[in-house]
């Protein structure tokens, strides 16, 4: 284990080496999309197919906000157009990931540029985004056809991050609708998805016809009554994006516990394993995991009063954790690999992307640094 800086002088390193990828994955993938991993480090040039595609014009517009190079503006508003006729022809859009994947896209292409066909694509996504809200249950369906019996009723953790969507939909259009669905959604999630323990469920099944809650199980996690490092990451970025929105102190007090949980099962170098119930071992590392948690980390942070005394103490583990990234975890412009960071797990479960670069990884350890480097209005 290396912590290689003492203080915030990483930062600028590791900003420029996240460009210099950056520059060079644009002459790569050219009009095309990473997928969701990377395969020996590389990622395979792919369609705008996967609910991953975002988190490439995410970084895009990262990159335009943090030095105005025209370059990555142009690329990401290209990007727009893409996402604009894959929403028309219903092209893998039948699932809760409209929200990473039109918010990243055209939400923060309206809030930088006021690109008002951007806004227009966004609105018509969380418009069908809502296709998805069961009005018993209160959830947004994860996965699949509506009516397919394997998934009917499923909500999962990663959902939360899809809500920012519904919340801004509101805000732009002054329709209620949105909000009170991604309200309930959120509500639903803490009740049931969060544990006594504040440890998570990946996901959880309702009767969606009586709207009766019905079981917690796991997709990717290590078991349905482990801890999947992701999907706690989730939870703490994404109950504190929805606290962002509707100032309910329920979620924010069950933010602080999530996030406690996640931190108290860190090894000594502050990156979680790809499941919470390993803390020491041969298992593989999540990097992608932990650079959702600085995120997530330093919103809590900020959303916490002067006088609660553990607004400090997240700020700092978020320093540290994305310390121990840039440090043992980064990519240092190495020519053979295409990511970011190294060593994530996409699905351990499917033996897909294990001990790869994740894009998402990428985009929120980037994420991060921004945060860190300057005074970032929010995408979600």
């Amino acid at each position: 284990m290396t912590f290689c800086e003492n203080n915030l002088d990483f930062l600028d390193k590791a900003i420029e080496s996240a460009l210099k990828r950056i520059d060079r994955n644009i002459d790569k993938f050219k009009a095309g999309f990473p997928a969701p991993a990377s395969v020996d480090n590389r990622y395979p040039i792919v369609d705008n197919i996967n609910w991953t595609n975002s988190f490439w014009t995410g970084m895009l517009w990262l990159a335009y906000e943090y030095n105005q190079n025209e370059k990555y503006r142009e690329l990401a508003e290209k990007h727009i157009n893409s996402f604009k006729e894959r929403l028309e022809k219903r092209i893998v859009v039948d699932h809760h990931d409209l929200g990473f994947l039109y918010t990243l896209s055209c939400v923060s292409a309206y809030k930088i540029t006021n690109n008002d066909g951007a806004k227009k694509v966004a609105l018509e996504a969380a418009e069908y985004l809502m296709k998805r809200y069961h009005e018993k249950a209160e959830i947004i369906q994860a996965w699949g056809d509506l009516n397919n019996p394997e998934q009917r009723g499923r909500m999962i953790i990663d959902c939360n991050m899809n809500l920012p969507l519904l919340y801004w939909a509101s805000s732009i259009t002054g329709d209620n609708k949105y909000y009170e669905a991604a309200r309930n959604h959120v509500k639903k999630a803490l009740r049931y998805i969060v544990r006594e323990d504040y440890s998570t469920y990946h996901t959880y099944h309702f009767d969606v016809d009586s709207g009766i809650p019905l079981k917690g199980t796991t997709h990717q996690g290590y078991s349905d009554e482990s801890c999947w490092a992701r999907g706690q990451a989730w939870g703490i970025y994404g109950f504190t994006l929805s606290y962002t929105y509707t100032k309910d102190k329920e979620l924010l007090e069950a933010t602080k516990k999530i996030a406690d949980y996640y931190l108290e099962r860190l090894p000594e170098d502050k990156i979680c394993y790809w499941d919470l119930i390993f803390t020491e071992g041969d298992q593989e590392r999540d990097s992608s995991a932990a650079a959702i948690a600085v995120c997530g980390l330093l919103e809590l942070s900020k959303q916490l009063s002067d006088s609660d005394e553990d607004k400090i103490r997240y700020k700092k583990a978020a320093h540290k954790i994305l310390q121990s990234l840039y440090c043992n975890y980064s990519n240092k412009d190495e020519e053979e690999v295409d990511g970011l960071l190294l060593h994530g797990v996409y699905n351990k479960n499917g033996n897909t992307g294990v001990d790869e670069c994740c894009i998402w990884g990428d985009y929120y350890y980037f994420e991060a640094l921004m945060r860190m480097k300057m005074n970032w209005e929010m995408y979600w």
